[in-house]
């Protein structure tokens, strides 16, 4: 089969969308850190709808640790498929805003060029929170991080996605090649001042001068993104190239829905992005804490309790009866009253809908993927609605059990005794401090609770939150995670 590239463009099967604008003639005015499904199923589209009117804002798209989305996308001419599946339809589109594919390992040179071109005002990141190396308990950039040592010691050589920033705003201010605004895709609280202070922080060690003309010169905007993006599978590669009739080996998949809202602060200039469903907004807040506390809260507690469940996928998990409804309750009760509505939304009906996309059975996203990198997200997705209930001295009953869903999936080792792959920047930790705890659930719990970098110095050392955390994790340990949501529906009526 042939495959999908700017020459075979023209040649894609009737029923599928394709640019309304000749790719080949489209320049970069983006740098996007972290090439992956999630932007390229989310931020990219957004590019792509508004190429046709104003074709200055190609995306140089740059993978920062596998070559893997160059290989895929390189021969393609950096056009792929996005594939938006529903229980009602299946939409298929040609996205064509990847205008240049890089590779950090191999095109250090040529990004560095390009973060000194004066045509490029916005860099964008999806780089997951891990990639920030930072303290998610307090939101501070981690100096003792390996790829921060290795940053300040070889800042022409930046391998993590803070010094790649400070390194190529070294070289954009040498080139006198203008302001430019630095746009966080990831799931952070606060996202643009989080980034702000970490390269701040870190250009302040390599370079004071550097800090203060990144204070003067670039905008940090807080966003907040949201779309289900699971994990590309060999079935949807075949989808795609079936729909299109060319081959393609990087298509993408999600669901119809999306959401970007960001602050109006840009340094240099921005898409009209407004036109084609961005909200803008002078305060992202009351958008990132919903979205972080229901969707992704939630997400997180359908994976660790849905896996050691026996669920592969979130549909399967959020549509088990009993984790259906912990979730339910765990929104209603627990998360909703620390969340101000933003405007124009009714959280009750957001929570229904969540549900309805959680159980879109045409989507398998798998419960492992978002389990990854848990002491990155729990901060953010759970604690701190935590740490609101505790200072009202409300019941943290269903929070309690999603983060002991959490100890007991990080302690490595599933119901059957089976290894679970933990994947994660502190696995190695979780292996010492189950070991070390000689499998008794007590010790292993209070373990985890003492990792400061997740639970900061507040709730490590609070009482009833670790009391709650541990009541929770014993059952979870012995009868097991069935038996523990069951009895513990039946104890906490609503």
């Amino acid at each position: 089969m042939t495959t999908l590239s700017l020459a075979t463009l023209p040649q894609v099967a009737t029923g599928v969308a394709r640019p309304a604008y000749d790719p080949a003639k489209v320049e970069i005015g983006i740098i996007h850190l972290g090439l992956g499904a999630f932007y390229r199923a989310h931020g990219a589209e957004f590019v792509d709808a508004m190429l046709e009117r104003d074709p200055s804002w190609g995306i140089c798209g740059v993978s920062l640790k596998t070559p893997t989305a160059k290989q895929l996308l390189e021969p393609q001419n950096g056009l792929y498929t996005l594939l938006k599946k529903s229980a009602e339809r299946n939409d298929a589109r040609v996205i064509g805003s990847v205008r240049e594919v890089m590779f950090l390992g191999t095109d250090r040179a040529a990004l560095m060029a390009r973060f000194a071109d004066p045509a490029v005002r916005i860099i964008t990141l999806t780089v997951t929170e891990k990639g920030y190396c930072h303290d998610p308990a307090t939101g501070e950039l981690n100096v003792a991080h390996p790829e921060i040592v290795h940053d300040l010691a070889r800042m022409d050589q930046a391998i993590s996605a803070p010094g790649l920033l400070v390194a190529g705003l070294a070289a954009r201010r040498q080139a006198n090649a203008g302001p430019i605004t630095i746009l966080c895709c990831d799931n952070l609280p606060h996202n643009g001042n989080i980034v702000e202070g970490i390269v701040l922080a870190l250009a302040r060690r390599h370079d004071a001068s550097l800090a203060d003309w990144i204070s003067t010169h670039v905008t940090f905007p807080c966003t907040m993104v949201d779309r289900i993006v699971p994990a590309t599978t060999q079935r949807d590669i075949e989808q795609a190239s079936t729909l299109l009739g060319l081959k393609d080996a990087a298509p993408v998949v999600c669901e119809p829905f999306f959401q970007w809202v960001m602050e109006d602060r840009f340094a240099a200039g921005r898409p009209a992005w407004e036109d084609v469903g961005v909200q803008f907004t002078d305060d992202v807040r009351a958008f990132e804490t919903m979205k972080l506390r229901f969707l992704n809260g939630s997400h997180s507690t359908l994976a660790y309790l849905g896996y050691l469940a026996g669920h592969e996928y979130i549909w399967q998990a959020s549509s088990d009866p009993d984790l259906g409804r912990l979730v339910e309750r765990l929104m209603a009760e627990e998360i909703a009253p620390t969340v101000p509505p933003p405007p124009g939304v009714d959280l009750h009906t957001y929570q229904q809908q969540l549900m309805t996309r959680f159980r879109n059975p045409v989507l398998p996203h798998r419960t492992q993927q978002i389990a990854m990198d848990g002491s990155q997200k729990l901060p953010q997705r759970l604690l701190n609605t935590v740490r609101d209930r505790l200072s009202k001295e409300a019941s943290i009953a269903h929070l309690a059990l999603a983060v002991a869903g959490w100890i007991r999936y990080a302690s490595g080792t599933d119901e059957q005794g089976n290894a679970i792959n933990v994947a994660d920047p502190l696995a190695r930790q979780f292996r010492e401090i189950t070991m070390a705890s000689q499998h008794d659930p007590v010790r292993i719990a209070s373990g985890f609770l003492g990792i400061t970098s997740v639970f900061g110095e507040d709730l490590a050392k609070h009482l009833r939150f670790r009391a709650a955390v541990i009541a929770n994790a014993v059952p979870l340990f012995g009868k097991g995670v069935r038996a523990t949501i069951a009895a513990h529906l039946a104890a906490h009526h609503p």
